[in-house]
């Protein structure tokens, strides 16, 4: 019994053996990749270049079988068949569109496969035959190829046009020339064209108007106590601008195109403000705000109005509101400033006068207020 035992455990392991071998197969022929399979014919009439036996078959981007065979036509050297063998399942018509895919970065090249009808095909060919698939006329040709082939084509262009283009840039060089020498010309040309469709700069040159602080002033203190400071007067975005207002009534009033102010109303009024001041022996104690003054008092001014009114007569209008504060954001005083003066006629002249006399009228009301109300206000201080 002891001599049988290896030689049953040697007979069982042979029939295992045999046993897996046929199971891989069996594998290899279903699921495993090696079912049955279809032969076709591709035919290229062009160059393969890099395909080679063992290359993929991808139908619609899915890889179906591979190339199992590449041959040279005897009788026709442009000529190269792939024989490829693709799962039976696939759904290859006679009209399936066949060309060469490159694949990865090194291009590998691969054939493909796309559509086709729904339809089962009639293969015309004969019995015992795979089927015969006509690829793309233009598969297999490389980027390079393609690139060596338009310069080709654009060379022949250029070569039966060379007259023509010739000829073509010698006029443009003619032209170029006759420009360069009537430069000035054109010039007068253009600039009449401009004048006739009133499009140029033909128009005068705008005139500047500028505001006089005032030079007299009632009697006042001989020197303010504190220092005081005139910021930038604020205002809606109407009144920061150059030009000189109209406000119509009823009907569009006049407007003054080609008039406007020294500076833009808001820093004009400061600069006009702070020299009112100056005018009134106010020189050493009046500044506009700088780095490293401290002032004590500080003088606000908004802006309401500025502006010729045209209610009934030209009038010019100005009206502005002023706030004193301290140093520590006190209001001591707040004033509303209106005055009018009437403007002798509708034009920029006129308008500009009228608007300079109402605002000398309203700026020595401003000096004479906060020249009065700072004294009287550092005088109660110092009783307390």
């Amino acid at each position: 019994m002891e001599i049988r035992a290896p030689y049953a455990l040697i007979g069982l392991f042979v029939l295992a053996a045999i046993g897996a071998v046929f199971g891989f197969v069996y594998w290899l022929n279903t699921t495993g990749g090696l079912g049955k399979r279809t032969v076709y014919y591709v035919r290229f009439e062009h160059t393969v270049s890099g395909l080679l036996k063992g290359a993929a078959v991808l139908f619609n981007g899915i890889r179906v079988g591979e190339v199992i065979d590449l041959q040279l036509n005897p009788d026709n050297p442009r000529q190269v068949t792939a024989t490829i063998a693709v799962v039976s399942s696939t759904p290859v018509r006679s009209d399936t569109h066949v060309g060469l895919d490159f694949q990865g970065l090194t291009g590998v090249p691969v054939i493909a496969l796309e559509g086709g009808s729904n339809a089962p095909s009639a293969w015309s060919t004969p019995p015992g035959q795979p089927p015969v698939l006509n690829a793309d006329p233009m598969a297999g040709q490389s980027m390079t190829e393609a690139a060596r082939d338009a310069l080709h084509q654009l060379q022949a262009v250029l070569a039966e046009n060379s007259e023509p283009l010739h000829s073509t840039i010698a006029n443009l060089n003619t032209f170029s020339a006759a420009l360069a020498r009537n430069s000035d010309r054109l010039d007068g040309i253009v600039a009449g064209v401009e004048r006739m469709v009133g499009s140029g700069a033909t128009s005068a040159p705008p005139i500047v108007y500028d505001l006089t602080a005032p030079q007299t002033f009632p009697a006042l203190a001989k020197t303010l106590p504190e220092p005081l400071t005139v910021s930038e007067p604020t205002a809606i975005l109407m009144f920061d601008t150059q030009k000189i207002l109209v406000r119509p009534s009823g009907a569009e009033g006049p407007t003054f195109a080609n008039a406007r102010w020294s500076d833009s109303l808001p820093k004009l009024l400061q600069a006009k403000i702070i020299q009112s001041f100056e005018n009134a022996n106010f020189l050493g104690a009046v500044t506009q705000p700088m780095e490293g003054v401290t002032p004590k008092y500080q003088l606000l001014i908004d802006i309401r109005a500025f502006q010729l009114s045209m209610l009934t007569n030209p009038v010019a209008d100005v009206e502005f509101t002023a706030k004193i504060l301290t140093d520590n954001g006190r209001i001591v005083a707040a004033r509303i400033f209106h005055t009018t003066a009437p403007a002798g006629a509708s034009d920029a002249a006129a308008a500009a006068a009228a608007l300079d006399e109402a605002f000398n009228t309203a700026a020595i009301e401003l000096v004479t207020w906060t020249s009065t109300v700072i004294t009287n206000f550092d005088a109660e201080k110092r009783k307390h």
